[in-house]
């Protein structure tokens, strides 16, 4: 409480008795109009008006969907179900029946999942309501048009397309960053300055969630330990030794693959670190072990990068065969890996009750699976390995990122970089990312031989070097200490949002702002399916073959011309004569 001032008549200021401002209320009621509690105005919540838009985050695995204004999405949720397959992949069917086939089946996947979002997930009216749509920068066209095509066929006013990336970015308050987004089939890496996202500097990895839970599989199916039920309450008390199997695929859903990805799997330290922190603790002690004897390249790629197909209970882990080869892996190729790894991994290992296959469901009880701990914590060391050019590591990606772009960017983006996706929920996984960064960029080991006919080993990211001081995390839960003013102004500054709902937020506040991407009102894309529709019958009329590929009025940066620069100084329109 206050004072409050007065002026009297001479123009002396004095102060009366302190008083209490009371509390606004509406008119004709006694209510006390109450703010959100995700943000700080008195505008009237959305689910009492319609003045909020609705926010969809499409995922080709998981959805979000939300009204905007709000802190977090009101419903999460897998689109084909836990052990469903997921709404698109990275490629398609080569055969033109077979595509359209499969274009009819995501149709009406899209119409059933748009149809639970405003029915059962929001219980809001597509006709009152505009739409948000999180785009990544990556998602095929027709999948945008099915999306459109769907909810402006159930009267919804208009549909905004917003960069997932750059919607990720205003989540915690910039414009401008380096994003790497660690969804379910690909990791994509934008670089976004000033709100604008720089599009032809884009680059993609497939190492994501989808070969994670692969390699997880793997790796289950080869070292994992399985104790079927028991056939009797009398040998329940027996010794697990007796009944310990190899795991049968049959028990390895992708519910459970993804359940022990979220709630077992972590990210450990570098290989390297390790030894060093080993090297410190016993230094008299010999180093010579199996730990400094890294896996052949050959091995530890196609361990790294395949999937185990199907096979039955009883078939050994020598026979199995990745998914797309033709040759099974010898286990010899693996053990070394296997080996490496035990060596350098303090976790324990962990017991989970599994649902037992059909042939063993014999009312006994549930199976048990014995996930070693080695697993648990380089599980996700397929995402840090790399593979080919087409397979770069995470931080190989981001690296040659900001290879691609201006060298008078490349310090603003490379200290302040933001991970968002699902896949980047794993404990451990942001700081390891700049762990390996940090190794990517080291100096490379210096040869022994001095002789002038030897060339220098090849450095690609040699004219990033300098800038190592500068490379910060905004949303790094344990930041290291910062080697330069600009790196600890940045460094795990974000606000603690989840990775895996940065984009969705950012979209939130987008839509509350009124400030979402490139919109489409009903009526436009009404006129242009009415144009559409009257070239096919004048083509038709004319007995000529209808075009193949229509217009579009969505946005599209991939078929939009890019401007190759700034244009030149003396560039001037000619003076009439």
């Amino acid at each position: 409480m206050t004072d409050t001032p007065s002026t009297t008549p001479r123009g002396k200021t004095t102060f009366t008795n302190p008083t209490t401002p009371a509390a606004s209320r509406v008119a004709g009621t006694t209510t006390t109009i109450q703010a959100s509690p995700h943000y700080t105005t008195t505008r009237r919540h959305s689910l009492y008006g319609v003045e909020d838009r609705i926010v969809i985050d499409p995922g080709s695995r998981i959805w979000k969907v939300g009204f905007s204004g709000e802190g977090r999405p009101r419903d999460v949720f897998y689109t084909g179900g836990p052990n469903g397959p997921t709404f698109w992949k990275l490629s398609r069917a080569s055969d033109l029946a077979d595509r359209q086939e499969e274009d009819r089946l995501l149709e009406i996947r899209l119409q059933h999942c748009l149809r639970s979002v405003f029915h059962d997930s929001l219980l809001a009216d597509p006709k009152a309501r505009k739409v948000i749509i999180v785009e990544p920068p990556l998602l095929p066209l027709y999948i945008k048009e099915t999306i459109a095509r769907i909810l402006f066929e159930n009267q919804v006013p208009s549909v905004s397309f917003a960069c997932s990336h750059l919607l990720s970015l205003f989540a915690i308050g910039r414009i401008t960053g380096l994003v790497i987004d660690c969804g379910h089939l690909e990791s994509v890496a934008l670089p976004i300055f000033a709100a604008r996202p720089m599009f032809p500097q884009i680059q993609t990895t497939p190492l994501a969630g989808d070969r994670l839970s692969s390699h997880l599989r793997a790796l289950l199916l080869m070292f994992a330990t399985y104790l079927p039920p028991p056939s009797s309450l009398s040998a329940a008390i027996s010794v697990a030794a007796n009944r310990a199997t190899r795991v049968p695929e049959e028990v390895l859903t992708d519910a459970l693959i993804e359940e022990i990805k979220t709630r077992c799997c972590f990210v450990g330290d570098t290989l390297d670190s390790v030894k060093e922190s080993r090297r410190e603790a016993t230094p008299m002690e010999d180093d010579g072990s199996e730990m400094d004897i890294p896996p052949s390249s050959d091995a530890g790629s196609e361990f790294s990068h395949t999937t185990m197909s199907q096979q039955g209970s009883e078939s050994s882990a020598a026979q199995s065969t990745p998914r797309g080869a033709e040759t099974p892996i010898p286990e010899d190729h693996l053990k070394p890996l296997a080996n490496l790894y035990k060596s350098t991994s303090t976790a324990t290992d962990i017991r989970m009750r599994v649902v037992p296959p059909l042939s063993q469901q014999n009312g006994t009880g549930r199976g048990t699976l014995i996930i070693p701990g080695w697993i648990r914590e380089r599980a996700a060391e397929v995402l840090f390995e790399g593979g080919d050019v087409d397979e770069a590591s995470l931080a190989e990606t981001i690296l040659n990122t900001l290879l691609k772009v201006p060298r008078d960017l490349r310090k603003t983006l490379a200290s302040s970089i933001l991970v968002s996706g699902g896949t980047a929920m794993l404990p451990g996984f942001i700081p390891r990312l700049y762990a390996e960064i940090a190794r990517a960029l080291a100096p490379p080991k210096s040869s022994s031989r001095h002789d002038k006919l030897t060339l220098p080993p090849y450095d690609k990211y040699g004219s990033l070097r300098p800038l190592l001081p500068y490379f910060a995390i905004l949303n790094d839960p344990s930041p290291p200490p910062p080697q330069s003013e600009r790196a600890g102004a940045n460094a795990g500054k974000a606000p603690a949002f989840s990775p895996a709902a940065l984009s969705w937020v950012g979209g939130s506040l987008a839509g509350s702002l009124k400030i979402g991407g490139v919109e489409v009102s009903r009526e436009r894309w009404d006129e242009q399916e009415a144009r559409q529709l009257a070239e096919e019958e004048e083509m038709t009329d004319k007995n000529e073959p209808s075009p193949q590929y229509t217009r579009t009025i969505l946005p599209d940066w991939t078929k939009s011309p890019l401007p190759t620069g700034p244009p030149p100084a003396n560039a001037r329109s000619a003076a009439p004569a």
